[in-house]
């Protein structure tokens, strides 16, 4: 039959609670227990307070000793409490920060006074236009043509809008980082702003195109005599710098190091303004360096108000897991998408219109006819002239680290030969969409401000639009010109995205314009031979430049030599729907 005997008792003859703090049992001793004596009124601990609204150790451990009677771990009567002047050894603290935690309170809230309540804002949705842009700007296939802009738009009040998803709407990246890419390097915009290099005048090597006269009337435009925006049927093209053929007889000279546009380049210049997604593919081919744009990339297209505070956003996708929730079908036009498909509309008809092509004045032909029009296009060419210009980025005389740059220009002022680089003159436009929309940046109504205050209304692009603003100005810096046109095209409409008319232009000089945004050449300069000399450590290969979507960050990547080629077979089904979409 079994046994049963008693455990040992260890009985505290001091009348406490537990065992004496004198004689610790045997099984404890030597054996990194801690132990500290205890009342019957203290807690050992816990591990979730429902009560206790601090986030800290401190707090919850004064709060703990508060409960237990008061400070110095006194009771009410006066009469020290036993163990309290110890270390909480037995208190359990979480690792992590508790002040994730909170209690759902399911009671009823107390109604205000007076019955009121608040009202978020409404959400439209209207539709967008497709743009044909059959006789604009031509990349390598196609360029902007037929580009569909789209989403939707939420314009709340303070209070239940969305204005609380403001600082935590995350944007995609321009291009799809694939799991094969190898990043190389991350630079902080923070670092670029420091670069600095002073770069001499470049040498002239070879011009192209035909250049019509600029036409005078259009400074004298204001909001009472505005001029409605005509569509142009030009042909202008923008390859990228690999399919231009005078780079690549350049190339074969060995005229430089470094290959690239005029519209790549200034990316890079001003890439600690930028905050929208970009990427540039680099191809290094023995001892050059080749800056390529990628089809269907950002470079194509101009961005709206893309510094403002709050800057206009594309409609979140819709969620997978939810398939009953409800996406507007018909975009909104004012989106980031459609709003940067309207301002390419807008910057390339605006150039087109502005020119005199009709004699006089007589236009200007370069020393070479244009490189990329051709006997079977059908639409007349646009005033357009391409100059391809060195720059010497080295820092001694020993170095030859040379940049050749594909520059453009729009139109020429009378004043001096343009043949000899004077009066060289390129157009850009802002536009006003609605004032009141989301994403507007506190842009005043131009009919009423433009002609009295536009001191104002410059001061408010320069701030919504300083990347765009200062990319233009480095353009036209590095082309040469004299002079920057800049018209201002409002909607005739807010809701109609599809007419627009002429309220004003300025004219300013591109180095005292640099000057007024704080354009610094010379730093520009240090981001571009920065990225030159990391490129040149790595390997003959293809890479990526990608601007992180939500973060100043700017990253290196190797990708394999077949990334972004296409087929024959794609290219000609691309041209196929690129005609369909023209018609």
């Amino acid at each position: 039959m079994a046994s049963f005997s008693l455990p040992r008792i260890h009985d505290n003859a001091d009348g406490g609670w537990g065992p004496p703090a004198t004689s610790l049992p045997e099984q404890f001793k030597y054996k990194d227990v801690p132990y500290a004596p205890y009342s019957k009124s203290d807690k050992l601990g816990r591990f979730a307070d429902w009560n206790d609204i601090s986030d800290n150790r401190q707090s919850t451990a004064a709060s703990s000793q508060s409960t237990r009677g008061g400070p110095a771990g006194r009771r009410r009567d006066g009469t020290q409490a036993f163990g309290s002047g110890t270390a909480s050894a037995f208190t359990y603290f979480h690792a992590e920060d508790e002040s994730s935690f909170s209690v759902v309170d399911n009671k009823a809230t107390a109604p205000r006074r007076g019955g009121g309540f608040s009202r978020g804002g409404r959400g439209a949705a209207r539709g967008a236009s497709t743009y044909s842009t059959r006789g604009n700007t031509r990349g390598g296939r196609g360029g902007t043509s037929n580009m569909r802009g789209g989403g939707g738009g939420y314009r709340g009040g303070r209070r239940g809008g969305r204005d609380w998803d403001k600082n935590h709407r995350t944007r995609e990246s321009s291009v799809v980082i694939s799991s094969s890419w190898q990043m190389l390097e991350e630079i902080e915009f923070h670092r670029l702003a420091k670069l600095r290099l002073e770069v001499d005048e470049p040498e002239n090597l070879e011009s192209y195109g035909r250049l019509y006269a600029y036409d005078k009337t259009y400074d004298r435009v204001t909001t009472k005599t505005e001029r409605p925006l005509q569509l142009v049927d030009r042909v202008k093209y923008n390859p990228t710098t690999s399919e231009d053929p005078i780079i690549q007889q350049l190339a074969a000279k060995n005229v430089a190091t470094v290959y690239i546009t005029d519209v790549i380049l200034s990316v890079l210049m001003c890439a600690p303004r930028s905050v929208y997604p970009w990427d540039v593919v680099i191809n290094r081919e023995g001892n050059n360096l080749f800056f390529d744009k990628r089809d269907g990339g950002p470079f194509d297209t101009v961005t709206v108000n893309e510094n403002s505070v709050d800057p206009p956003q594309d409609p979140s996708p819709p969620n997978p897991n939810n398939p009953t929730e409800k996406v507007p079908e018909v975009p909104s036009i004012n989106t980031a998408t459609s709003l940067s498909l309207e301002a390419t509309y807008i910057n390339q008809n605006f150039a087109f219109q502005t020119v005199i092509e009709s004699p006089p004045p007589q236009p200007v032909d370069f020393a070479n006819p244009n490189p990329f029009y051709g006997p079977e296009e059908t639409d007349p060419a646009a005033s357009c002239g391409y100059r391809y210009r060195v720059f010497d980025l080295g820092i001694t005389e020993e170095e030859d680290v040379k940049i050749c740059v594909r520059t453009e220009v729009d139109a020429y002022s009378g004043q001096g030969s343009p043949l000899e680089g004077k009066g060289l003159v390129t157009i850009r436009a802002l536009n006003e969409f609605d004032p009141r929309s989301q994403g507007a940046g506190g842009a005043q109504d131009w009919r009423s401000k433009l002609d009295a205050q536009r001191g104002a209304v410059v001061a408010t692009e320069m701030k919504n639009n300083s990347c765009k603003l200062a990319k233009w100005t480095v353009q036209s810096v590095l082309a040469g010109a004299e002079l920057m046109k800049i018209g201002y095209i409002s909607r005739a409409n807010p809701r109609d995205n599809t007419r627009h008319v002429v309220l004003s232009t300025a004219s300013m000089r591109p180095t005292d314009f640099a000057t007024q945004l704080n354009v610094s050449l010379a730093n520009g300069w240090g981001i571009v031979r920065t990225i030159t000399d990391m490129c040149m450590k790595m390997p003959e290969g293809k890479y990526v430049l990608v601007k992180d979507p939500n973060r100043p960050v700017i990253r290196l990547y190797a990708v394999p030599s077949g990334t972004f080629n296409v087929s024959d077979e794609e290219e000609d089904a691309f041209d196929e729907d690129n005609a369909s979409g023209q018609e």
